[in-house]
């Protein structure tokens, strides 16, 4: 590589201070009913509920304790606005949320009430607590103001807990999520809940029994004539039938249409030899393979199926040495592999599902990874209003920013969109991960693969998948090492996931540890081009398959990493890396914002705990009207990046984990510009008063077509605070094909 080459400027956090937030005039809250009027509408409710719930079974009520349903007002979602108070003084617990829309019968808006997105929030307590709470509100004593927030409260019933049971089967194998943690506060719940399935006759799995948050979720065989019953449970969420493990075909489309070639294999070992990635499929057959990669056979992991060896060959085919070329030499692999078989012979068995998630958890509690790739999951579409166990459980995972995970989002994406069958599937739902979906073909005129899974995903994580890749289609596949040195044509979400985490690993070997985790996410989708694809089919676009245009700057352009961690409640100002000089012409500025966060499973709505509110203020020397010490703002980050065909609420777009966008703006628009960060934080779609930093990665790409020396007026302006990363080993040949 030239010597002259702009390499990736690091260390942007050396632009940041902390800086006193703007001051917030919230104003007064117009109310859509009075005190008064929400009594009125609200009594009959509470007494609904008290009735229903005084004649459930005993056995259905674990210490007299039952869960309802109350739907906030539309108008009051923002976590201020959380009604916690009023659930304390009437002796409730919020033990769950969930997304739903409504029209309300009133709002205080101007205008005529119309379907809008709410929350749905789940209240426990004691079946007397709501006999006094109904009895309290027909003898009109003093109400407090949060009651004109609640818009409606019923007892949910069976049917609204069971999801997608076939009817036809005698005895149903379902998946039961409870409202029960794993804290010793909540055994009370399991237990009693073991005790009315024996009473129903229904057979409960609890030794596989998995936690998420504030869900237990654990398998039973039930008899169909049992499953209402048992859905009468106060704190069962949700029963739904217990789907299978996606198949797993590594050439549904190709086999045996195009020929493979061979190959000569690298001698040497990997770039990075302290590099080392987890793969979580169906084991190694290839003895090609071993001198980068180790075959581990999980603790408890039964006999090998057959043929699934050839899918975990081809993913490690695939994070090894990316598509395989005739023409092109395979390059060295970046890192070593630990490619775990969590499948056995019971692959057909639904209760698999348990079992291999209970295998991959085993294996990240005991060994840390930074990063692993994932290109199997449950048969199942996402859903917007529950959040699945294996979403939940990586996702806690990855909630510290310490670790990169790639996940398939599966080849169900020519299915039918109307129904959601051709939505991604579980776990690329994931907020903390990097959901892959695959395109067609390496080169220009790229489109998303027919059958990868589109979007939209849930809101938080609206923009799924996160990124696309080349993927393999049948008139150009994905090429694998096959038995000895031959290749084999395949094409999935399955190897386009593995190649997205080659290329990451590929810049951290280059560029070394100064990048974390999160740093190579958000340089992955801060360099994706969507050209005019629809988000819904390739999220923020097709990553580079050139490695040099990741970690070096054009002509007439700067880019610039950085890496920190934000403060709850505090605000930091971001100063982008713009020249003392000033420029001319048109300016383009791409930001690209991407931060860890703990989640609510419980919440789904409500999923992730922190957010951020981010103000671009492109000249230092302009203020609005109302404020004399913060410069004037433009619109950055913008809820409508976000929108699909299904409406979000106003505030949404904060609590996503990545945020990224481009402005062309004159240069004489911009001086001295600055991003101001503002941390929010929330814990069950209330407020967090307790909430730890959170780790962020920002990357900051300038333009300028007139000013071809903008990378060294850059450089000059901020010497001894910006650092170009400089590779740290040399790579004979850089590339992601």
């Amino acid at each position: 590589m030239a010597r002259n080459t702009n390499f990736l400027l690091g260390f942007g956090e050396r632009l940041t201070e902390p800086i006193t937030g703007p001051r917030r005039n919230p104003g007064t809250k117009q109310l859509p009913y009075t005190i008064e009027e929400a009594r009125r509408r609200l009594q009959p409710q509470v007494e609904r509920v008290a009735t229903e719930a005084a004649d459930l079974p005993d056995s259905a009520c674990p210490r007299d304790e039952t869960v309802a349903s109350v739907v906030l007002h539309p108008e009051f979602l923002a976590k201020s606005y959380y009604p916690g108070g009023l659930f304390q003084r009437v002796g409730l617990r919020a033990v769950g949320s969930r997304p739903t829309q409504i029209v309300p019968q009133a709002w205080a808006k101007k205008t005529d009430p119309t379907r809008s997105p709410t929350t749905e929030v789940f209240l426990a307590g004691k079946r007397e607590a709501f006999a006094n709470w109904a009895d309290e509100l027909e003898e009109n004593l003093q109400q407090p103001e949060e009651l004109v927030r609640l818009e409606s409260l019923h007892l949910p019933q069976p049917n609204e807990r069971i999801r997608h049971v076939s009817e036809s089967a005698e005895n149903r194998l379902l998946e039961v999520a409870l409202h029960a943690s794993e804290s010793a506060a909540s055994q009370y719940i399991l237990a009693a809940f073991q005790d009315y399935l024996e009473e129903l006759g229904i057979y409960g799995l609890f030794d596989k029994r998995i936690y998420a948050g504030g869900l237990c979720f654990l398998p039973v065989h039930a008899p169909a004539e049992s499953v209402e019953d048992m859905a009468r449970f106060s704190f069962l969420r949700v029963a739904r039938e217990l789907p299978t493990l996606r198949p797993i075909d590594p050439d549904p489309f190709v086999r045996g249409a195009v020929p493979g070639f061979r190959v000569n294999l690298p001698e040497q070992g990997p770039i990075d030899p302290e590099l080392r990635v987890a793969v979580f499929d169906g084991g190694i057959a290839n003895d090609e393979l071993l001198p980068w990669a180790t075959a581990i056979d999980c603790e408890d992991v039964g006999q090998a199926p057959q043929g699934y060896s050839d899918h975990g060959d081809a993913v490690t085919s695939a994070l090894l040495f990316g598509n395989l070329h005739p023409d092109v030499a395979p390059s060295r692999p970046y890192s070593y592999v630990d490619h775990y078989r969590v499948i056995d012979d019971k692959v057909s068995d639904p209760l698999e599902l348990f079992d291999v998630l209970a295998r991959i958890q085993q294996v990240l509690s005991t060994r840390r990874y930074q990063f692993f790739s994932l290109s199997l999951g449950p048969d199942l579409p996402i859903e917007d209003d529950e959040v699945h166990v294996w979403t939940s459980v990586l996702d806690d995972y990855l909630s510290d920013g310490r670790t990169l995970a790639t996940l398939a989002v599966g080849n169900n994406g020519d299915g039918d969109r109307a129904s959601g069958n051709a939505r991604i599937q579980v776990p690329s739902d994931c907020v903390n991960a990097l959901a892959v979906g695959a395109s067609d073909r390496v080169e220009a005129g790229w489109r998303r693969a027919s059958y990868s899974a589109v979007g939209p995903g849930r809101s938080p994580g609206v923009v799924k998948p996160d990124i696309v890749t080349f993927g393999g289609s049948p008139l150009q596949p994905f090429h694998v090492l096959d038995s000895s040195d031959v290749t084999r044509p395949v094409c999935g979400t399955s190897f386009a996931s593995p190649s997205a985490m080659r290329m990451a690993l590929g810049i951290r070997a280059y560029l070394g540890s100064r990048l974390d985790p999160l740093a190579l996410k958000a340089l992955l989708i801060h360099c994706a081009e969507p050209l005019e694809h629809p988000r819904r089919d390739v999220g923020w676009g097709a990553i580079p398959h050139e490695l040099e245009e990741i970690v070096t700057c054009g002509p007439g352009e700067a880019r610039v990493l950085y890496q920190g961690e934000l403060t709850p409640a505090k605000f930091l100002r971001a100063h982008l890396p713009f020249p003392d000089r000033e420029l001319k012409g048109l300016v383009t500025i791409k930001a690209t914002f991407c931060f860890a966060s703990d989640v609510d499973p419980q919440d789904p709505g409500s999923y992730t705990r922190s957010g951020l509110d981010v103000w671009f203020r492109p000249h230092s020397e302009k203020f609005a009207n109302d404020d004399t010490v913060h410069a004037k703002t433009r619109p950055f980050f913008r809820a409508g990046d976000f929108d699909t065909e299904r409406e979000l609420r106003t505030d949404a777009h904060k609590w996503e984990t990545v945020l990224s966008n481009s402005i062309r703006m004159q240069a004489r628009g911009l001086h001295e510009p600055v991003f101001d960060v503002h941390y929010n934080a929330r814990s069950s779609g209330g407020p967090n008063t307790a909430a730890d930093k959170v780790r962020y990665a920002l990357v900051i790409t300038v333009s300028a077509p007139r000013v071809n020396d903008l990378y060294d007026q850059v450089v000059r302006t901020y010497a001894g605070q910006l650092q170009a990363l400089t590779p740290v080993v040399e790579i004979p040949l850089l590339g992601g094909q």
